[in-house]
């Protein structure tokens, strides 16, 4: 037994320092010293020895164990040292050269216009709501006074959801004013941006999704003048003072008396220009005193209540903030164009 050992010994020595791989070190544990490996089927023989022969080989035994051990985990070390240098040699860095500029990036134009317009009303003591996007038709058209009929609801105008007319994608962000007033205490004065699609076709002004702005006030005695200020001290804050606006008279389901606010062409400066179709102004947005029948709907006393609303286009904003001549430039993600601001 003693040489079958020492056979096992030299055979295990010369395999473990001759590997060159860390796995095939625990190939060779286990082959040597497993449960079923070599020196435990020389073990199973010890029953054949003397009394007096097992004690000695007994040790013997468990030497070879020992020393196969320590040189598997010191040519285990080593391999793993020698596998570390190697990598670091590949991956070596010489932090003496120059790094590779990172280039960061920055908001969109439009929601620099966005947060503008946010501390604008914030200092003015309205509040920020927000909304979803898909829509039931009685707040986003009922509710506003836009019965049955009217050309918005048709389904060449709004996106409905197949098959079923109560669901739409909304087209304003004005059903925002019909949460308000039914969940918010009197007095109110909030905006509510945000996306909403209509099926417009792509032109320089226009795109079937875009980003509007919704204000309301309600209060007791709130008037048009108060609507006129208020817009003109936005519209100069904006665009600065001095800035030439006109307000149109219109008609909108939900305020009345309504109009149209529009701000001098900022690309032609009035002359007209394919910007603003040769007219000389550009539509911002369109406002008015809410309806009565708006405000009774939400429970609100039309004789004690009154208020104004409006809403405005986010992206024509932003052409008059930023001179841009074409819409699609801000959906377009063009980095050439967005570097620039």
């Amino acid at each position: 037994m003693k040489e079958l050992l020492q056979k096992l010994h030299d055979a295990a020595m010369q395999a473990i320092l001759e590997t060159e791989d860390v796995d095939s070190l625990e190939s060779l544990r286990v082959k040597y010293l497993g449960k079923k490996g070599e020196l435990t089927s020389i073990l199973r023989q010890m029953g054949r020895l003397s009394a007096e022969e097992r004690p000695a080989m007994g040790q013997l035994a468990n030497q070879l164990r020992a020393e196969i051990e320590q040189t598997l985990e010191t040519r285990r070390a080593a391999l793993n040292e020698a596998r570390l240098e190697m990598k670091l040699l590949q991956e070596t860095v010489d932090v003496t050269l120059p790094g590779k500029k990172q280039p960061q990036g920055h908001k969109h134009p439009m929601y620099n216009v966005l947060d503008q317009i946010k501390d604008i009303f914030i200092g003015m003591g309205f509040e920020i709501v927000d909304g979803p996007e898909v829509e039931l038709s009685d707040y986003n058209f009922t509710k506003l006074n836009i019965d049955e009929g009217h050309p918005s609801r048709e389904w060449t105008d709004t996106f409905y959801f197949t098959g079923d007319s109560r669901i739409c994608l909304r087209t304003q962000t004005s059903p925002m004013q019909i949460h308000a007033m039914e969940t918010r205490p009197l007095p109110i004065r909030m905006i509510a941006p945000g996306r909403v699609y209509r099926k417009d076709e792509v032109d320089a002004t226009h795109s079937p999704m875009f980003h509007q702005i919704e204000g309301m006030v309600i209060d007791k005695g709130v008037t048009m003048s108060d609507l006129k200020a208020t817009l003109n001290l936005v519209v100069e804050k904006i665009y600065g003072k001095g800035t030439v606006t006109r307000f149109r008279p219109h008609h909108f389901p939900f305020t009345e008396p309504s109009c149209e606010l529009d701000i001098q062409c900022h690309k032609c400066g009035g002359r007209g220009c394919p910007t603003c179709k040769g007219e000389g102004w550009i539509e911002v947005l369109g406002a008015g005193m809410v309806h009565p029948k708006v405000l009774a709907g939400c429970g609100i006393d039309p004789d004690v209540y009154s208020g104004w609303a409006f809403g405005m286009g986010l992206e024509r904003l932003a052409m008059g903030e930023y001179k841009i001549t074409d819409l699609r430039l801000i959906f377009e993600n063009d980095v050439r164009f967005l570097e620039q601001f």
